[in-house]
């Protein structure tokens, strides 16, 4: 039965893996951009699976940013993890102690919980470690293949595949955008924050790493003051924003 839950878990992680696989590509590409190796940058992937905190971290050691600055960075990209991981302890059975449950909180990424959360019984060990294994290797694999790439292609076609991370992320937040009002006002004002520390004297002299966090936080506030989510009695739906 356990063998039978892995292979099922690994089956699911397939596709996820895929699309981990072009996206980490161009993150290896970036970070050796960035001046790292390619075993630098395989290191950082297989002990991280973060995307958009892989990427700003790498940006803000080439920046030569100090500890605290990364750390807090950090801290504000990849909360929702924390948040996430919350929600699918209350899904997990009892082979899922303390030690699992902090194995598999190591790869709990936006699409595997997607996945993990839409499964109509409760997670076993066997099913979640099959689950992270493929996207975790996906993940590893692509950016080593994008570090070494990026040693060897053309400067010109090193850009343009390093484009594709960010290209992904408009992938992300396009769609949600286009549906909810409140999704639309957070992302236009966190990209308004972000070009008024870019070009308006003394803001442009703020740190990277900060920048991220103010235009996080700011916009995240903004976004819960004027669109909160009203409590619905049991039985009944929220009203889409």
């Amino acid at each position: 039965m356990q063998r039978g839950l892995f292979l099922r878990g690994l089956r699911h992680g397939v596709p996820i893996a895929l699309g981990y696989l072009s996206v980490a590509f161009a993150f290896g590409i970036t970070a050796t951009r960035a001046g790292l190796n390619p075993l630098q940058a395989l290191l950082i992937s297989m002990t991280n699976v973060t995307s958009a905190g892989q990427l700003a971290g790498v940006e803000l050691m080439a920046a030569g940013a100090g500890l605290t600055e990364m750390a807090l960075t950090q801290l504000t990209i990849n909360l929702r993890y924390a948040l996430m991981s919350i929600s699918l302890s209350q899904r997990l059975d009892g082979s899922m102690g303390t030690l699992q449950r902090m194995i598999f909180a190591f790869c709990n990424t936006d699409e595997i919980f997607a996945v993990a959360s839409a499964q109509p019984e409760r997670l076993n060990k066997a099913y979640c470690y099959g689950l992270m294994l493929g996207p975790w290797a996906g993940w590893s694999l692509g950016t080593v293949l994008g570090a070494a790439a990026g040693s060897l292609l053309p400067a010109f076609f090193r850009i343009s595949l390093g484009i594709a991370i960010y290209g992904m992320f408009l992938a992300i937040i396009l769609p949600p955008s286009r549906k909810s009002r409140a999704v639309r006002v957070v992302v236009l004002l966190s990209a308004a924050l972000a070009v008024a520390f870019r070009y308006v004297p003394g803001l442009n002299q703020v740190p990277a790493g900060y920048v991220i966090i103010c235009c996080a936080v700011a916009a995240a506030c903004v976004g819960a003051w004027r669109f909160p989510v009203a409590e619905e009695p049991e039985g009944e739906e929220a009203p889409q924003a």
